[in-house]
């Protein structure tokens, strides 16, 4: 039996996510550490993090999508792109506050937004990396992404959008180490996931709300890795 819950920016918000979904990562007890020590752990190798962002999605898409990869000072244009997608491996700081894997470098959540999500969830996710950099902690990140909300300085997601998972190189939390299950992401004003019945074992989706950016995101897993391959061996608790 699946388990319903998600351990993920994540979205990776970014889930995770950038929406990496802090439901998808490994529940665990104690606190997080306040706040990133050094950006040098979460750099990796340029070529190596456009593969993985492309990996996100379906190659119809992600060959001729944007790719941002991290550098010192936040995430930068690696790719232009051809059409209006966005594709980019989130990391740890999409996490809850209170998520021992907020900072834990490892955590690599490869995704492509859509438009719509490039327009609105992405800024979130952007400011959240730019306060990590900063030095600002954990409870502090959290507090500015609820602040720009209330205020209008940071958008909710706009109508329409939605993000790709379907990497096989993703790694969301330390239970799994590896991804979870190919999946689609629809982020939707913020609504509670009971309304969508979505613990039935029998439902072919998850949602979670994020109470912080002020949203819901529904996920969907589907059949086959982005490589097409099945995924029918993925991770499934």
């Amino acid at each position: 039996m699946r388990n319903r819950r998600l351990l993920v920016f994540a979205s990776l918000t970014f889930a995770w996510m950038f929406g990496l979904s802090s439901e998808r990562m490994q529940a665990q007890d104690n606190a997080a550490p306040s706040t990133m020590a050094s950006i040098d752990p979460y750099l990796m190798d340029r070529d190596a993090e456009i593969a993985m962002a492309r990996s996100a999605g379906p190659n119809s898409i992600s060959s001729g999508a944007k790719v941002l990869v991290l550098g010192r000072h936040g995430y930068e244009t690696a790719v232009e792109g051809k059409n209006d997608f966005v594709c980019l491996v989130g990391r740890s700081w999409d996490l809850q506050k209170n998520n021992p894997a907020f900072w834990d470098p490892k955590i690599h959540g490869p995704i492509c937004l859509s438009a719509p999500a490039v327009r609105s969830y992405l800024k979130v996710w952007l400011k959240k990396t730019e306060l990590a950099i900063a030095g600002r902690s954990n409870t502090q990140i959290e507090d500015a992404i609820r602040e720009g909300i209330a205020k209008g300085e940071l958008p909710t997601p706009e109508p329409g959008s939605m993000a790709y998972m379907m990497s096989k190189q993703g790694y969301l939390n330390a239970s799994i180490k590896g991804p979870w299950l190919p999946h689609v992401m629809f982020y939707v004003p913020e609504v509670d996931p009971k309304a969508l019945q979505s613990e039935g074992d029998d439902v072919p989706l998850d949602a979670h709300e994020d109470k912080v950016a002020r949203f819901t995101v529904i996920d969907v897993p589907v059949s086959k890795w982005s490589d097409g391959t099945p995924a029918e061996d993925a991770h499934s608790h």
